[in-house]
C-alpha cells in the first residue's frame, strides 16, 4: 500500500493502458479486449498512475506468483507513519493472514491451517453441499424466476462455509455482508476510500465474533476449532492467526466462489450450445469447471513485491518496486492456450492461474471445485429454457474480484410444457 515513485529506467505509456480503465463501467464488464491489449503492446510496463508494474503474459505472471514477495501489508506502525493510523486494526488482522506472508512464516500458518483443512474434511462435506443446493433452488422452483446471485450464488458458498467453519449456518447471511465489506481490501480498496468506515467496522465485528466462536463455542464441531487445535512440529496457532485466517477463509471461499457461480452461468447463458453440450454430457463437469475459472477468471490480479534487482520480459525491476500480476490476462494468452478466448469445456492442457501459483496457491481450490461442479450441474439438471430476464447487467465496482451485482434469470422446469 506504500506509494512507490517512478523508475528511474521506465517511460512514459499511454494512459489507456493503465489498470485505472477498469473503472470504467464498460472495460470493467469486458476486460478481456483490454487486457490482450496490455499483452501485445505492454506486456510488462509501470503504471505510474498506479504505482505498480503492471505484468500480463502468462510466463511472466507465474515468475511473478512463484517468485516475488507476497508480503506487501504495512504493519499498524507503518500504517501510523503514512498518516493512515485507523487503518491499523485492519493492517494488524492482514499482516496475520498467510496470503500475505512469506517463508517461514507462511510456511509454518500453510501447514497448520492445511492440517485442519483437509481433503478428506472436503469429501466429508459433498452430501451436505449438494443438500443446500437442492433446497435453494427448492425455494425458486415454482415461481419460474431467479436472482441467480441473490438467491442461489450468494448464500450457497456462505452456508457451506458456515457449516465448514462450524459457526451457526442462521448467521451465513450476516456474514457473507461482512465478508464483501472485508473483499474491498482485497480487490480494490484503494478506489474505494468512502468504504474505510465500513471496512473497519466490519473487521472489527469479524474479529469480535470469531473471538467469541474461540471462547464460548470452542466445542463445536468445525474449522474453526480444528485451527485451534492444529499442531505441527509442536507450533500451534495463536488466537489473533485463527482469527485472521479464520477471516481470510471465509472471504475467500465466499467471494471468489460466488463470482465463478455467476459468472459462469452467464457465459453459458450467452453461450446456448455450450450450456446445451454440458446438460447432454454432465460427465464432462470437472474439465468444464477448469476451463470456465479460465475463461471467467474470479480473482483477477494480484499484488507481488520484487525481493531483488531482476528482468521480467527483459524489463528490469527494482527490488521493492510493486507489481501487479494480472492472471485474468494471463489466462487468455495464445502463447499458452491456443484460440483463448473460445470457451471449450473439453480443455485438456488447461494449466491455469485462477488460484494462484506456487507457495500461495489457494488451499480451498478442492471445495471451490466441489461446489462449482455441484453448482452447475444442479442448476442445469433442474431448470430448463434459462433465460436472461435483464437487459442491462451491472457489475459490482471491484477490479480485483470480478462479479455480478445481479443474475436475473427465467427458467421451465424440466418436463412442464414449453
Amino acid at each position: 500500500m506504500t506509494i512507490q515513485p517512478a523508475p528511474t529506467h521506465t517511460r512514459a505509456i499511454d494512459p489507456s493502458l493503465s489498470l485505472f480503465q477498469l473503472l470504467d463501467p464498460a472495460v470493467h464488464a469486458d476486460p478481456y479486449p483490454f487486457y490482450r491489449r496490455l499483452r501485445e503492446e505492454a506486456p510488462v510496463h509501470w503504471d505510474p498512475f498506479m504505482h505498480t508494474w503492471v505484468v500480463t503474459r502468462y510466463a511472466d505472471v507465474m515468475t511473478v506468483l512463484h517468485q516475488f514477495s507476497a508480503d506487501r501489508t504495512p504493519d499498524p506502525d507503518q500504517m501510523k507513519a503514512l498518516g493512515l493510523p485507523s487503518l491499523g486494526p485492519v493492517a494488524d488482522v492482514m499482516a496475520r493472514q498467510m496470503l500475505f506472508l512469506d517463508a517461514p512464516a507462511h510456511t509454518r500458518l500453510r501447514k497448520l491451517c492445511s492440517s485442519a483443512f483437509t481433503p478428506r474434511r472436503v469429501e466429508a462435506m459433498e452430501e451436505q453441499i449438494q443438500g443446500i443446493a437442492e433446497r435453494l433452488i427448492d425455494a425458486r422452483i415454482a415461481s419460474g424466476r431467479m436472482d441467480v446471485i441473490a438467491d442461489f450464488a450468494e448464500p450457497f458458498p456462505a452456508i457451506v462455509t458456515a457449516g465448514l467453519l462450524g459457526v451457526p449456518l442462521d448467521d451465513h447471511g450476516w456474514l457473507k455482508a461482512k465478508s464483501a465489506d472485508f473483499a474491498e481490501m482485497l480487490g480494490n480498496f484503494q478506489h474505494n476510500p468512502d468504504r474505510v468506515h465500513g471496512v473497519l467496522k466490519s473487521v472489527a465485528e469479524l474479529t469480535d465474533y470469531f473471538r467469541d466462536a474461540i471462547r464460548n463455542h470452542g466445542d463445536r464441531p468445525g474449522l474453526v476449532r480444528s485451527l485451534v487445535e492444529a499442531e505441527v512440529d509442536g507450533s500451534r496457532l495463536t488466537e489473533d492467526e485463527v482469527i485472521a485466517n479464520t477471516i481470510v477463509t471465509m472471504v475467500g471461499g465466499q467471494e471468489t466462489t460466488t463470482n465463478l457461480i455467476g459468472n459462469g452461468l452467464l457465459t453459458l447463458i450467452r453461450k446456448p450450445e455450450t450450456m446445451q453440450e454440458l446438460r447432454e454430457q454432465p460427465d464432462i463437469i470437472a474439465s468444464a469447471v477448469e476451463e470456465l475459472l479460465r475463461y471467467e477468471t474470479p480473482s483477477q490480479h494480484t499484488a507481488r513485491i520484487a525481493p531483488m534487482d531482476t528482468e521480467i520480459g527483459g524489463t528490469p525491476i527494482r527490488k521493492g518496486d510493486a507489481v501487479m500480476a494480472v492472471m485474468a490476462a494471463a489466462n487468455r494468452d495464445p502463447l499458452r492456450f491456443p484460440d483463448p478466448d473460445r470457451l471449450d469445456l473439453r480443455r485438456t492442457d488447461n494449466r491455469h492461474l485462477a488460484f494462484g501459483w506456487a507457495a500461495h496457491f489457494c488451499f480451498g481450490a478442492a471445495l471451490a471445485r466441489m461446489e462449482a461442479r455441484i453448482a452447475f450441474t444442479t442448476l442445469l439438471r433442474r431448470l430448463d429454457d434459462i433465460t436472461l430476464a435483464a437487459d442491462r447487467l451491472e457489475w459490482r465496482p471491484n477490479s480485483g474480484l470480478r462479479g455480478l451485482k445481479a443474475l436475473p434469470i427465467t427458467f421451465r422446469t424440466p418436463g412442464a410444457p414449453a
